[in-house]
């Protein structure tokens, strides 16, 4: 398929919708005042020539009573993007489910498969034509995790972690096919961490071994929906169409100590790979573009790194590796999930927090716009070329 996004550069604004880890509710584009200022947050991402967004549907937020949704904060997205001329890739699930619901449900497939074909209905009332871009569920790997293996969300497990992701997938899978059978002009976008895991000691043959399965691990979901593993869930290489590749500071460690790589001085260690290398390795693995569907820091480091991810895809640019995009996220500085007086600076723009001003971040602002102008340049000598 061609590139269907509108813009290189995107930007995200952050949509979870999850129970944090006191089970309380999360809810990120209220917490923000994303949406009754949304026509504002459009209008200034024209100053980075922006025309590509990731938003989230909230399915707690919809459906609050079994096959009953409310689209009244989807509809006032779609209309804002309609008016400021932005495209929007949907997330339907960005961690959060409805009250009394989560994967070890029994009937979490079927709800899910019904809100994600009613969307697309909803949806296409008001936009008929035109690309749709779809994640139905944002980072399965993680989720499952949080959620499956330590207990920091719904449905608060340990030790099932493996049966959260399978049931996810189930219900991704049968969702792709369900949207799909109805409308042709459907993009399925995954977004999973990208990660890379490294032995402490490459001497020790089983701490190898182990670190090379836990970053094997990372491809679970694509391989399900692949239909490479767990063929009985249906998956098949149709049901994708562009990889979405996750990517911080923070997604490269050590085992078994679960120290973090300091990315700043990590080229010179052993067994650290390069965003450039692991999205090359997915390209490989999958045959099908890629983006940086989120990356950012906090405080002083976020021009630094967003000038680190720009180098390694301009690197990717020239290699020929097909990458589609980067996706800024997020775009607002928004609060800690789970102790939500605590802010994280790594938006855009700042948040006033007593009147929700957006506040410009000038040095952060500069910084994204050479870096625009980088990759500008690097996709116009390959095109050249």
């Amino acid at each position: 398929m061609t590139n269907p996004f509108l813009s290189f550069w995107m930007a995200g604004y952050e949509c979870s919708d999850q129970l944090n880890y006191f089970g309380d509710r999360v809810d990120m584009l209220e917490a923000t005042k994303h949406l009754c200022h949304i026509e504002e947050d459009y209008h200034l991402l024209k100053n980075f020539d922006i025309a590509t967004v990731r938003e989230g549907v909230q399915w707690s937020r919809v459906e609050e009573q079994p096959y009953c949704y409310d689209w009244n904060r989807v509809k006032k997205i779609i209309h804002a993007a309609n008016k400021k001329n932005v495209q929007v890739i949907w997330d339907l699930c960005h961690f959060g489910y409805p009250d009394n619901l989560s994967p070890l449900h029994p009937h979490f497939c079927k709800r899910f498969v019904a809100f994600a074909v009613a969307f697309v209905q909803m949806y296409r009332s008001i936009n008929p034509g035109g690309y749709l871009i779809l994640t139905p569920v944002n980072e399965v790997s993680f989720i499952s995790w949080l959620g499956g293996e330590v207990g920091a969300t719904s449905p608060f497990t340990r030790q099932h972690g493996w049966q959260v992701k399978y049931n996810l997938m189930q219900a991704y899978i049968q969702a792709v096919k369900a949207m799909k059978s109805i409308d042709d002009n459907i993009v399925i976008l995954t977004t999973e961490p990208l990660i890379n895991i490294i032995p402490e000691d490459f001497n020790d043959a089983l701490q190898v071994e182990t670190a090379r399965c836990k970053s094997e691990e990372q491809f679970q979901m694509l391989d399900m929906l692949y239909g490479n593993i767990c063929p009985e869930l249906g998956g098949s290489p149709d049901l994708v169409d562009i990889i979405g590749c996750n990517y911080y500071h923070n997604n490269q460690w050590f085992y078994p100590s679960g120290e973090q790589l300091n990315w700043r001085n990590a080229s010179g260690i052993e067994g650290y790979k390069s965003l450039s290398e692991l999205c090359g390795e997915v390209v490989q693995r999958y045959n099908l573009p890629v983006v940086i569907s989120e990356t950012s820091h906090t405080g002083e480091d976020k021009s630094l790194w967003m000038g680190f991810i720009t180098g390694e895809c301009e690197k990717m640019i020239d290699n020929g590796i097909p990458l589609w995009g980067i996706c800024i996220y997020p775009a607002l500085n928004r609060p800690d999930w789970d102790y939500p007086d605590q802010w994280h600076d790594s938006g855009i723009w700042g948040v006033n927090t007593e009147n929700y001003c957006r506040e410009n971040q000038a040095d952060y602002a500069i910084q994204i716009k050479d870096c625009i102008k980088i990759m500008n340049r690097a996709q116009t000598l390959i095109f050249n070329n």
